[in-house]
């Protein structure tokens, strides 16, 4: 099993990658392979609504981190996606990797029925609100959201003070063995036989018009 660690700060070493780092340790412990992908620091464009994606397959953008994070997706069984707070919320690039990865998929990666986990660091304020934003994609997409035993979260204006938050060190572990304990429990019940959630056909999309 493995699971990929997607690092949606502009530093790459900062305070959301020592959260992933505590997160990712508790995975290993139970013998899950990890990986983690930065998004970078080189902007992303954002989804622009243009729908050419279902037209092509894949982003009019295409060539940045959205269609390299896309091209090795599919290896993974599970994800954490993790993000710092800006004004109370994701990161910019964050935003736009996030709803171009998602809306611009088109069946090439398989996210339905995977555990998804998502994390936010912040000096001190905005870490719910962010977290709030994460969680759309994926009750969106039909994933499996793994919590914690508290919000996901972690504080610290730097690297190294991400430790000194004991209590958001022990929620990121917690979240690891959470994790760990949802895909061995899917592998399980894919061995015993049991099937995905039957989907509904001939999905309904609705508006406020009509």
């Amino acid at each position: 099993m493995k699971v990929l660690l997607v690092n949606g700060s502009p530093h790459k070493a900062g305070c959301t990658h020592e959260a992933l780092q505590y997160v990712g340790n508790e995975l290993v412990a139970e013998d899950i392979q990890v990986d983690e992908f930065w998004i970078g620091a080189k902007p992303i464009g954002g989804c622009m609504g243009c729908y050419k994606c279902a037209e092509r397959g894949e982003c009019v953008m295409s060539g940045d981190k959205v269609e390299e994070f896309l091209a090795i997706a599919d290896e993974y069984d599970g994800y954490v996606f993790g993000s710092p707070v800006h004004y109370a919320g994701i990161t910019g690039n964050m935003k736009a990797f996030m709803d171009r990865a998602f809306f611009s998929n088109r069946g090439r990666v398989t996210f339905e029925h995977k555990p998804a986990a998502v994390v936010t660091s912040a000096r001190r304020a905005g870490t719910t609100a962010a977290l709030e934003q994460l969680e759309k994609h994926i009750q969106y997409s039909q994933m499996f959201q793994v919590g914690s035993r508290y919000w996901n979260m972690v504080h610290g204006a730097a690297a190294d003070e991400v430790a000194k938050d004991e209590e958001g060190v022990q929620i990121m572990q917690t979240l690891g063995r959470n994790m760990a304990y949802i895909l061995k429990c899917i592998e399980a019940g894919r061995a015993a036989g049991v099937p995905l959630p039957a989907p509904i056909e001939n999905r309904v999309a609705t508006n406020f018009i009509r």
